[in-house]
């Protein structure tokens, strides 16, 4: 009798010869490889009904994670809510927020003091206990599903805890698990990779390589307790797949792959981006259309664009649903601090050349540092900027040192030889609203809250999901009570990590407070972008002259109607448009304009203007 197929064995079916091929070319183990069919079927037999259908439904859908009104928020559960259990005694105010994407940041077992902020993980199939348990999360993925909240994890693919269960048996010397890391007796070969390899943390921590207590050296490219898998060892790429797949039938819709571009070593190399990354994420990608459909990978490719866009794969081979667009944060801030729109306007010449099918997250702020990866290169050619000299100012300008700057933030791994440092803060501290609410000055606040409202107006004009850093809907500002704690005070990222002011979500609805023109004026920009059809992902997008080197303009066509978004970056009143006949209805304040050409804007301000022809063609 002739056995019925599954959906299972369908999907497989599907992919099971590039599956095998790439498998076997990358390992040359078919034994391992059926292991590796086996846990997929396994892990798919575990997937609850509710999963399932909604893998169905997504499936049906395959466009669910493009729509123009989603939006995101990545926050960290302790400093949200507590735990587990308040973040779901939370989501009316994160529904409220308009948040329907919801990016948890590492909540698993972690060692105390050596986490790096939870990037150190001891247990993948377990949360830290202060937060709660596995029951309890996929008890919050159950009550996001049910109200259309999406919800996201990190996944430290890289790295493990050296508490982890495979490096505690490592170091005892056990069979089987010393080959999940890179062990080595002596600092032959180690010095060898370090002639290549770039390091992380060259100032916190220098290094690629650790020596333990019995002599043994292992590589630990982040942090001396963060041990690096070697997933040149098929049981590695076995047991990660697994893993990953046991989050996702908890409940979980994305998967971020962190630090995705390392995973691969290989001596004489720098040890990023090398062609076999690009094929374990492959067969992740395909792990996951086979296993539970419905689930995404967001890759962590910190990096500049030539090296971001190879993650997404190609149309017929594809490797991770959507990527964050890194520079275009960075550059974001740079154009603040400058207020010279050429170096953001020839980004996003770039990104929009891009395929549409390519879907980015933007952001302002995120729970990392920003890193001046900016196109140095061309800066020098245009403008003669020399690369260590400009990051000086961009740091100064943000930390307040530079006369005129209200700016509030820190610097993070500062490396006074190479010139060099990363930034800390909050979008509302960065923009002057800190200064400017400690010196009592309403007028600075008022200009403040603009700029603050203006680069949120850039990050939704952007095409792909927007995700806002908690707190920045109510503009939280600067933590530093983390100057006080023993486990956090080297670690100046916790300047905005700090718990969310629920004092401040009070006043939300009063608009004679920032935190209510903040409030509400995100919810107006992000209402607006969800009923407008040019905010499409498929429609045209294109950076245009607005006449004016302080203002960046940003075209969007859908059909019959065009958007011409400007946004000056100056802290003057500047005149700026596109060359355009016609009239146009200025969204946010309901304003008629009979010209684009030369509209007025306020100091840091923004204008998303709408023309609809087919409207306009009718009268």
């Amino acid at each position: 009798m002739k056995t019925r197929k599954t959906v299972f064995d369908n999907r497989l079916e599907q992919h099971y010869n590039e599956l095998k091929w790439l498998y076997c070319e990358l390992y040359r183990d078919e034994g391992a490889f059926d292991y590796f069919v086996q846990m997929l079927r396994r892990c798919w037999a575990d997937r609850k009904k509710a999963l399932r259908n909604q893998d169905a439904r997504r499936e049906a859908d395959p466009a669910w994670y493009r729509r123009r009104d989603l939006l995101g928020m990545m926050l960290y559960v302790d400093a949200f809510a507590g735990s587990l259990e308040g973040v779901r005694a939370k989501l009316d105010y994160l529904r409220e927020c308009g948040v329907n994407y919801l990016h948890l940041m590492p909540l698993l077992a972690s060692p105390k003091g050596r986490s790096d902020g939870g990037y150190a993980v001891a247990d993948f199939r377990r949360v830290q206990p202060e937060l709660g348990t596995m029951e309890d999360l996929e008890q919050l993925a159950d009550a996001c599903r049910k109200v259309g909240v999406s919800l996201c994890l990190d996944f430290v693919m890289n790295h493990t805890s050296e508490d982890h269960e495979w490096a505690q048996k490592a170091r005892a010397g056990e069979p089987g698990y010393r080959d999940r890391y890179f062990f080595y007796d002596t600092w032959d070969i180690p010095r060898a990779f370090e002639r290549t390899v770039p390091q992380v943390f060259p100032t916190t921590a220098p290094g690629s390589f650790t020596q333990l207590e019995n002599g043994q050296i292992v590589m630990t490219s982040f942090y001396p307790y963060q041990w690096d898998l070697n997933y040149a060892n098929p049981m590695v790429f076995n047991d990660m797949t697994e893993n990953l797949l046991f989050l996702a039938n908890r409940g979980i819709d994305v998967i971020r792959l962190d630090a995705i571009p390392y995973i691969w070593k290989e001596l004489g190399t720098d040890c990023r981006n090398l062609p076999q990354v690009h094929q374990l994420a492959r067969m992740l990608r395909m792990a996951c259309e086979v296993v539970c459909p419905g689930v995404l990978l967001l890759g962590e490719v910190v990096m500049e664009p030539a090296k971001v866009a190879p993650y997404f794969g190609t149309p017929e081979k594809p490797e991770c649903h959507m990527l964050y667009n890194v520079t275009t944060m960075a550059t974001t801030w740079h154009t603040l601090a400058t207020g010279d729109v050429s170096l953001l306007k020839r980004q996003m010449e770039a990104v929009c050349a891009l395929p549409r099918d390519f879907l980015f997250l933007n952001y302002l702020r995120c729970h990392d540092d920003i890193g001046w990866g900016l196109d140095y290169p061309w800066l020098r050619e245009r403008f003669g900027i020399d690369e260590v000299a400009h990051k000086r100012y961009l740091n100064d300008w943000f930390t307040g040192r530079w006369p005129g700057s209200d700016a509030r933030g820190e610097l993070y791994n500062d490396d006074p030889r190479l010139g060099d440092a990363r930034l800390c803060g909050t979008t509302a501290s960065l923009c002057g609203v800190e200064a400017a609410d400690y010196e009592g000055d309403p007028f600075k606040l008022e200009r403040a809250v603009a700029c603050d409202l203006t680069l949120h107006a850039w990050m939704l004009s952007q095409s792909g999901i927007p995700v806002i850093y908690s707190g920045d809907e109510v503009g939280q500002l600067n933590d530093y009570t983390y100057h006080s704690d023993s486990d956090k005070r080297e670690d100046s990222r916790y300047l905005h990590r700090g718990r969310f002011r629920w004092g401040l979500a009070e006043y939300r609805d009063n608009l004679d407070t920032y935190q209510g023109k903040l409030f509400q004026g995100l919810r107006r920009l992000e209402k607006l972008r969800a009923e407008e059809p040019c905010f499409d992902g498929d429609a045209d997008v294109w950076p245009e002259d607005s006449g004016s080197a302080q203002v960046l303009a940003l075209c969007r066509r859908k059909g019959g109607q065009e958007l011409i978004c400007l946004f000056n970056f100056s802290n003057q009143f500047v005149y700026a448009g596109v060359d355009r006949d016609g009239s146009y209805t200025e969204l946010m304040y309901g304003h008629r304009h009979d010209s684009v050409r030369s509209v007025q804007l306020w100091p840091n301000g923004f204008a998303w203007l709408l023309r609809d022809e087919t409207a306009q063609d009718a009268t």
